[in-house]
């Protein structure tokens, strides 16, 4: 139904989306999801239009919509958008609201936009409210007439730019509500969201978006209970990482030390939690590993701290030949970094880069 080939949207202080490509078949319900800033509501704008692509193409039911020329209005008509802040006219009535678009657009009649509309609203569970006017409605009751003003156009698609995150938690419920019946009813629908739950309950297809793309689709089931990836296992975990290169045997060893101190205060992890990672990374890194490598190389230290858990891991990568620390020569040191840690693990991955891989649980 829809194919995206190497989208890219650029704008002047950032690239949001590099290199997009997917496709999305009929009936799927796709939930979008990611940290801020990573393209999702880019991607959905971009899909319909409302933001022009920097370069690639977007395909729908066989027809390039990016292509010059093409009839975007026509093809808009098939593709309805719910936004976050509703966009309902303030000097129209809730069912006029509903009606404007399938007279001015499908061309039906007045009675027929009227009956359409007003079937819609019940459907919504607000046919009471037809001939209100939308300042007295409540935030909930805002998105379900915006959804009932999208439907009324006969979508195929229905692009969902977070419809819940302008609500209060007690009306997030009568939205999602919705939604989910529009789901059983198969109709294709695309939502960014940041309600994890609600995104595993009602979608088939998950995009993790990072990196400026989609950097993991997979099922509810695979991104929630077992990610392939790192930066997505992280964001469903609600960890909080420590990033940090390591590229020469002089680098910045206090400055290090320094992170790991302000990034451990700025999560209120203990001090002892933190005098423990900042040895553990002395003894293994600077003591144990460090002499092992040969110039040019790279050895990426990473520290994942959770909330929920109140535990912190240390994931050091490096290249080289397979290297176990456990058979450092350096006894010593490693009696040290078993000391700073819970359990310590080895592994190596031959084709990757950074093979070796040593996993910490502090």
């Amino acid at each position: 139904m829809i194919r995206i080939e190497h989208l890219r949207k650029e704008y002047p202080t950032t690239v949001p989306l590099k290199d997009v490509n997917v496709e999305i078949h009929k009936g799927d319900i796709i939930s979008v999801i990611g940290p801020s800033g990573t393209g999702k509501s880019t991607l959905i704008r971009c899909i319909n239009l409302l933001e022009k692509p920097t370069s690639g193409k977007v395909i729908i039911n066989g027809e390039e919509i990016t292509a010059k020329g093409s009839d975007v209005a026509r093809i808009r008509r098939k593709m309805g958008m719910v936004f976050q802040h509703f966009n309902l006219f303030p000097h129209m009535t809730v069912i006029e609201n509903i009606m404007a678009a399938p007279m001015d657009l499908l061309g039906l009649s007045r009675q027929e936009a009227y009956d359409r509309g007003m079937e819609l609203l019940r459907k919504v569970g607000l046919g009471d409210k037809a001939f209100d006017y939308p300042d007295v409605m409540s935030g909930g009751q805002k998105q379900r007439i915006a959804i009932a003003r999208t439907l009324a156009m006969e979508p195929e698609i229905i692009l969902f730019d977070e419809p819940t995150s302008a609500l209060d938690p007690t009306m997030i419920g009568e939205v999602q509500a919705v939604i989910r019946d529009l789901a059983k009813q198969g109709t294709t629908m695309i939502i960014v969201t940041h309600e994890m739950k609600f995104a595993r309950e009602i979608c088939n297809r998950v995009f993790y978006m990072d990196q400026g793309g989609i950097y993991e689709d997979g099922t509810p089931e695979q991104i929630f209970d077992n990610p392939q990836k790192e930066r997505t296992r992280q964001f469903i975990c609600h960890l909080k990482v420590l990033e940090y290169s390591i590229t020469s045997h002089d680098f910045d060893f206090i400055g290090l030390n320094t992170q790991i101190e302000e990034f451990g205060r700025k999560h209120r992890i203990s001090q002892r939690t933190i005098y423990n990672i900042q040895a553990f990374v002395e003894e293994m890194c600077v003591q144990i590993l460090l002499p092992q490598m040969k110039d040019p190389f790279e050895m990426l230290v990473t520290i994942e701290y959770s909330e929920e858990k109140d535990n912190a891991d240390v994931i050091l990568r490096y290249g080289g030949a397979a290297f176990d620390p456990a058979k450092t020569d350096n006894e010593l040191s490693w009696l040290l970094a078993k000391k700073a840690a819970e359990n310590i693990a080895y592994s190596f991955d031959n084709e990757q880069a950074l093979g070796n891989r040593v996993d910490a649980r502090i």
